[in-house]
């Protein structure tokens, strides 16, 4: 596969919200402490949400559910019900589950009791999307047909997913964890700098469809701090889910909107599509590092396995006696990266249509053959780095987490793409579509919007999945949960969600500290190391371009919010990332 050295991560890819961090303020930063549970999302109403569900005896799964539902009202950029995602669930190995539902429980017959579970809601392609779906009559790909049409949306996942998480483990009634999210649709609610901030992105955009425009406008100009935002539209939807449940969404009025919109646009959408979407229960994909072991999500998501290899890649490495930011710390990492994605953009794919080769990708056989290609004091062109083992997502997304006070955790990360993804509205629907067929390879060998060059395993087909970033990770200690982490941006997911990891056990940071710090991202092509303000002294920099490496600075990527369990105390250690104002770390 040809490598273009042209490939680009477009700046609407990656989020430019964020003020850069001083050294002062991480070296104060201090995490929210909890005794009993902890909920953390990128929105404080969200988090609320949670907390509530919490304190009323609902347990981790439930709060998820509420949340996830709260998020599509309000987080209306990120949060939906027009897309999907991903959620890996640790279940408390204690007696004490809190889930005594029933024996159809999973949680309630001990069967699942301290085992970590991973829920697929990716969405999934029309039956009618073909390989060349974004190319021209010559094979030209066409900028914005994944992005800015409605061939680019894909068959959304995240109710179902919701709600099945609820029905396999939750304790409450659906119409219970989705009152919250109901109301705060139907009564509106006061909009704070950090929303205003996200909104504004696509004003502009909310102006050219007037069913966007009557909601997300205040009488067709922008919202300001302290108006507030109503969806009485959204609200209806989401009664009928309570309602109802999935069929109301897959089976009702809201598929026939969505498919008659999609129609009338041009997009291949159809009623049999919705009424053949499943979810999946599977295993997370599972690596050690330095004592601890980290369980991550599976393709189709390449984030558990790419991070996994640039953990078993740097392992023994001295990465703690080095030191965060310095030369060799920043040379071993962006190397492992390098290659790491490599391997993810060449052989990952949806495991329905193509064979991943994980335990070959995680053999020490091959993490030592990768490791052994790294050269000291010298970076590697990615034009010298292939798929290794022969030929063979944007800030637009949202991640929480979730403890309870049992000690079950969820790590969940969903997504519609772009912020607000396709930017428009089926009807009355009161919900943004997503752009999630970006994901795929539109032209195997042309990067696509987050500059990711990918193959033919990740091409277009009929009911498949596009391979995803998303990594919704847990950690444990001997056993015990340890770090409940997670973050949207795209490709920068995994670097993102990894140096939330490296920062704790390697760095000793706290875990406010650990998703505030500056960050770094390679991912093989293009051939660039993004950094965010602060991470790079002149001297570090300067010492590796000398080595060969090309920076270019971005001003903040990723949204990471973590959960750390303190291994002496108990207590729950929670952080929303600094980049995200509008969210909020809680518990009780």
């Amino acid at each position: 596969m040809t490598q273009p050295d042209t490939a680009t991560i477009s700046t609407s890819a990656l989020d430019v919200t964020a003020p850069a961090t001083t050294h002062a303020e991480l070296a104060t930063a201090r995490p929210v402490t909890a005794k009993h549970a902890m909920v953390v999302t990128a929105q404080h109403l969200a988090t609320q949400v949670g907390v509530d569900i919490l304190k009323r005896g609902g347990n981790a799964v439930d709060a998820t559910v509420a949340v996830g539902y709260a998020l599509a009202v309000v987080h209306p950029c990120c949060g939906n019900i027009g897309g999907g995602g991903f959620m890996v669930l640790h279940l408390a190995p204690s007696e004490n589950q809190g889930m005594d539902k029933g024996e159809d429980k999973g949680l309630a017959n001990g069967m699942d009791k301290g085992k970590t579970v991973f829920l697929d809601f990716r969405e999934k392609a029309p039956l009618k999307a073909t390989p060349t779906l974004f190319q021209d009559a010559e094979g030209n790909v066409v900028k914005g047909r994944s992005t800015d049409t409605y061939l680019g949306v894909g068959v959304p996942g995240t109710v179902m997913g919701l709600n099945t998480a609820l029905q396999t483990y939750g304790t409450m009634s659906r119409k219970e964890v989705m009152a919250p999210a109901i109301k705060l649709a139907r009564d509106g609610f006061v909009l704070t700098q950090g929303d205003i901030n996200i909104l504004h992105t696509r004003s502009q955009d909310f102006a050219k469809y007037p069913n966007v425009a009557a909601i997300f406008l205040n009488h067709g100009k922008p919202y300001e701090v302290g108006d507030r935002l109503v969806q009485p539209q959204l609200a209806h939807t989401l009664e009928q889910i309570a309602k109802d449940g999935s069929r109301a969404f897959y089976h009702g009025s809201i598929a026939q909107a969505v498919v008659k919109t999609s129609e009338k646009n041009g997009g291949l959408l159809s009623l049999k599509d919705f009424a053949d979407y499943t979810v999946q229960w599977d295993k997370p994909i599972t690596c050690g590092y330095h004592g601890y072991t980290v369980l991550s999500a599976p393709p189709p998501s390449s984030g558990g396995t790419t991070i996994c290899q640039i953990l078993q890649i740097i392992q023994p490495y001295p990465m703690g006696q080095w030191g965060y930011g310095s030369v060799n710390t920043l040379h071993t990492l962006v190397e492992a990266e390098r290659r790491a994605f490599a391997d993810r953009n060449t052989y990952l794919g949806d495991p329905a249509f193509v064979n991943n080769p994980i335990d070959e990708l995680l053999s020490p056989k091959h993490i030592a053959k990768m490791r052994a290609t790294i050269q000291p004091g010298k970076a590697t062109p990615s034009s010298e780095i292939k798929g290794s083992l022969g030929p063979a997502e944007g800030q637009h997304t949202t991640h929480f987490s979730i403890v309870d006070a049992q000690g079950n955790a969820v790590s969940i990360t969903f997504t519609i793409n772009y912020l607000f993804g396709l930017g428009q509205i089926a009807g009355n629907t009161g919900f943004f579509l997503n752009n999630e067929m970006d994901d795929f390879t539109a032209k195997p060998g042309v990067p696509n919007s987050f500059g990711l060059v990918q193959g033919r395993i990740n091409q277009i087909e009929p009911g498949k999945r596009p391979l995803s970033s998303m990594s919704p990770t847990i950690v444990l200690k001997d056993g015990k949960l340890f770090m409940v982490t997670g973050s949207p941006g795209g490709s920068t997911i995994i670097s993102t969600t990894l140096e939330s990891i490296l920062n704790v056990v390697d760095f000793g940071m706290n875990m406010q500290q650990a998703v505030d710090a500056p960050r770094v991202h390679h991912q093989w092509y293009p051939d660039v190391v993004l950094v965010e303000p602060g991470l790079l002294t002149p001297a570090t920099k300067s010492t590796l371009e000398k080595m060969g490496y090309a920076f270019k600075e971005v001003e903040s990527w990723g949204a990471d919010e973590a959960i750390l369990v303190d291994q002496k105390t108990g207590l729950l250690d929670g952080a929303n990332d600094r980049r995200r104002p509008a969210g909020l770390a809680a518990g009780y």
